[in-house]
């Protein structure tokens, strides 16, 4: 299972939010690349970036200071960037791909504008990653602030259809709260979409981590944010949390 740290960009600052919220947000470090840096010194492969300025719409300045961080960690040595937050044409997915992002997610456009999520998915079915936010069961869209009037089941079922081959899947309500995760829902959504799923929000522990891992090919990865930057646990135990579960799986299926 693949640990993906989260990097949560606004104006070039790397902060996390509650729920989502932008009125609650801490800062954590105005050198995202540092941070960047560090995770990939402590061992991971993948970063999680999410452009929160292009989310919210807010001021070019915001989302140029977003771009110039997002371009440095691309170009990091030993680290894949998933990236995600305002992509909502083929060629902003596409502009950050060029500057050497592995995987770009889409989120609102999947609800707003589904031929194009499906030109995206097909252009860039390696690259394109389905972005699902839900907060009791309902989706949410444009920087999760919005009720899309679509359950979260009915959203998944049908990205495999538009080309979609990558989800990460958010619990808005356990986002920035390092409340636990819930993995028969991560289970229930990877079954529904039909392909595995990287698991967002509420992490707390490192037995969530391990747990998540048992789940087996069901999770794909997880992202770990809040609780990485409070010191909860580090990231070289989380990502040994995960080989732990990983392990903990294959026993089971060869006891089988």
């Amino acid at each position: 299972m693949i640990v993906f740290p989260a990097i949560d960009l606004i104006a070039g600052k790397v902060v996390r939010l509650a729920h989502g919220d932008r009125a609650r947000m801490d800062v954590y470090s105005d050198d995202p690349l540092a941070v960047a840096c560090s995770f990939a010194e402590a061992g991971a492969t993948w970063v999680h970036v999410v452009d929160l300025s292009s989310a919210f719409g807010e001021p070019e300045a915001a989302r140029a200071a977003n771009d110039e961080a997002i371009r440095a960690i691309a170009v990091t040595s030993g680290l894949s960037v998933d990236v995600g937050g305002g992509v909502r044409s083929l060629a902003r997915l596409e502009e950050l791909l060029g500057c050497g992002c592995k995987r770009v997610a889409m989120g609102t456009a999947l609800v707003r504008d589904p031929g194009l999520a499906g030109e995206v998915a097909a252009a860039h079915p390696e690259a394109a990653v389905a972005d699902v936010a839900a907060r009791a069961g309902e989706v949410r869209v444009d920087g999760w602030r919005d009720g899309a009037g679509i359950s979260a089941d009915e959203l998944v079922g049908r990205l495999s259809g538009l080309g979609f081959r990558h989800l990460v899947f958010t619990d808005v309500a356990r986002d920035g709260m390092q409340t636990g995760i819930d993995v028969a829902a991560y289970r229930h959504i990877a079954e529904v979409a039909g392909f595995p799923v990287v698991a967002s929000g509420g992490i707390a522990s490192l037995e969530d981590i391990r747990a998540l891992a048992a789940a087996g090919d069901a999770i794909e990865g997880c992202i770990v944010g809040r609780a990485l930057y409070e010191g909860a646990f580090t990231l070289e135990e989380a990502l040994a949390a995960a080989c732990d579960g990983a392990s903990q799986a294959k026993g089971a299926d060869d006891a089988r």
